[in-house]
């Protein structure tokens, strides 16, 4: 994997080692996501110019054959995410992240060569199967990206990174509209054909940067590859191979493996379904429906069609469309970055529920806007669209990708990540799918999909406030304490979270013992071992 040993006997990649290495890793987590965010926004402002139009006919003047172009995307990314759920775990996630980025460049490929002769058909055909392979690619590397970064990372800044990973969704859809808005200047095929080719850039830089970055060292020790996994860990950690806290952390985390039955490095999707103190299928749930209620929320339908939002809602140029587009995505954009400091200090809870606030609200703004039929009152569902986009950036973007990374305990993150994300991929095919559809029927200027939205944002107010325990500041091994409490005393697991104060590791131990929930999380036990006074030790301490 490309490794040098320093002057000093440290493993590095790239040369570096320690937070330098952790930044190089981030580096890559934050390309791939500014992917996934300029892959969303891209088509935004090509699907109704008239240079796409005139060369892909079938989209001109018909809603559903525009939303199939569209949505086919989410199909591509809904079956990359199907294959790391069923073999995620054999080939590993650099090897993951590789395959996705290369599936991708063959996507754009097969559309950038689509060459229309003004009948459509084949050329159409053509783009819509490599959007779908792009598609594919995307949701390989959104099912892995996450993880890589989480086993690559300490867990006390696991949070925010993850949450860094969320707000590059909103500058990679910036990065898209603005360059929508500057091909539109350009020439006939450049419109279209450059925007598109863009992504490339992206992908070839994660590959790139792949070459000589480390396997996760969590997967490798699943693959009894140990003294890889020793190179890789004393590498993040900026020690020698041979430091006792090294092979201390390795003896823990293969400890871990073994109690949690994740020996082999692959958990039967069976063990999904199970309940008891660990509560795995409760918690998968918790994590798919964040996804599945950030994509009902009408996120994508603002930002997948927001020039056509403005066109067809309010009546403007496409020209106007496309600015008021860029415009609107530097407010998603700063919103974002506000998620990265408010996540730890506000709390998950807090966030969804101003966030669900904040965009229902929002909707009846445009709803009511619309509703009246007057170009003047029209105007003021610009306002509308403008705060939904900001509250959707400042809370419900990145959580859905941080919640399931934490809420599910180790042995079954990994596919119950991939199952999340699966999720998101379905239900954003169909939300992306209806929307050109619901904006054509529902009321003069199709006013009648804002309600929609306001009215499924209504309804995960209450959700949220009755099933979704707060994780903030929680160590990993305390969450499977709320849970085992919440099942051994018959409570809401919301209220569990409430009663259950702040724990030692002494204290982690005897909950428990007390609510009979066993570790499965190597964070938790490396935090026990740190307080053994022989290094060398290789097994927790006894229940």
């Amino acid at each position: 994997m490309g490794h040098k040993d320093n002057a000093d006997g440290v493993p590095t990649y790239w040369g570096t080692s320690g937070r330098h290495l952790q930044r190089l890793i981030t580096a890559v987590a934050t390309t791939d996501f500014l992917l996934f965010g300029y892959d969303q926004g891209v088509m935004s402002g090509i699907i109704s110019a008239p240079a796409f139009t005139s060369d892909f006919p079938e989209v001109y003047g018909d809603s559903t054959y525009e939303g199939f172009v569209t949505s086919i995307y989410a199909v591509g990314c809904f079956l990359g995410a199907c294959f790391i759920l069923t073999f995620g775990d054999h080939l590993g996630r650099r090897n993951s992240i590789f395959l996705g980025a290369t599936v991708m460049i063959i996507g754009v490929i097969i559309q950038v060569a689509s060459m229309p002769d003004g009948s459509g058909g084949g050329a159409t055909a053509q783009f819509i199967i490599g959007r779908c392979i792009t598609g594919v690619g995307n949701g390989i590397n959104t099912s892995t990206v996450p993880t890589y970064q989480a086993e690559c990372s300490h867990s006390h800044n696991r949070g925010k990174l993850i949450c860094i990973e969320g707000g590059n969704v909103a500058i990679g859809t910036l990065i898209a509209y603005w360059i929508d808005y500057g091909c539109a200047y350009g020439p006939h095929a450049f419109t279209w054909r450059f925007p598109i080719a863009f992504q490339c850039v992206f992908a070839v830089v994660v590959i790139i940067l792949m070459t000589r970055l480390p396997e996760s060292p969590r997967w490798l020790l699943t693959k009894d590859r140990n003294e890889e996994a020793a190179t890789v860990l004393a590498a993040i950690n900026g020690e020698r191979r041979d430091n006792p806290e090294i092979r201390t952390e390795i003896a823990v985390i293969i400890d871990a493996i073994r109690a949690s039955g994740h020996v082999g490095g692959v958990t039967p999707i069976s063990d999904l379904f199970t309940g008891g103190p660990t509560q795995h299928f409760r918690r998968l749930l918790l994590g798919a429906s964040s996804q599945m209620m950030q994509q009902l929320s009408g996120c994508n339908a603002v930002i997948y069609y927001f020039p056509i939002l403005f066109q067809t809602s309010i009546g403007t140029s496409h020209n106007l469309a496309l600015l008021l587009g860029g415009v609107n995505m530097i407010v998603y954009s700063i919103f974002a970055t506000t998620s990265w400091f408010a996540v730890e200090r506000i709390g998950r809870r807090k966030l969804y529920l101003i966030g669900t606030v904040g965009q229902c609200l929002s909707m009846v703004l445009t709803f009511g806007a619309l509703v009246r039929g007057t170009e003047e009152a029209a105007k003021g569902a610009a306002v509308g669209l403008f705060t939904y986009i900001a509250f959707f950036g400042a809370t419900w973007l990145p959580l859905p990708w941080l919640y399931p990374a934490e809420i599910n305990p180790l042995k079954t993150r990994a596919k119950a990540n991939a199952t999340s994300t699966v999720s998101n991929w379905l239900w954003n095919f169909f939300i992306v799918m209806i929307t050109p559809v619901l904006l054509n029927n529902t009321g003069r200027n199709g006013w009648g999909t804002y309600l929609f939205f306001a009215g499924l944002n209504a309804i995960f107010f209450p959700i949220i406030y009755f099933l979704y325990p707060e994780t903030a500041g929680r160590t990993l091994e305390e969450i499977d304490i709320i849970f085992a409490k919440g099942y051994a005393e018959k409570i809401s697991y919301v209220k569990a979270a409430e009663e259950l104060p702040r724990l030692t590791e002494a204290e982690v131990q005897q909950k428990a013992r007390e609510y009979g929930s066993n570790f499965s999380d190597e964070e938790a036990t490396v935090s026990m071992y740190e307080k053994v006074d022989t290094p060398g030790a290789t097994t927790p301490p006894s229940d």
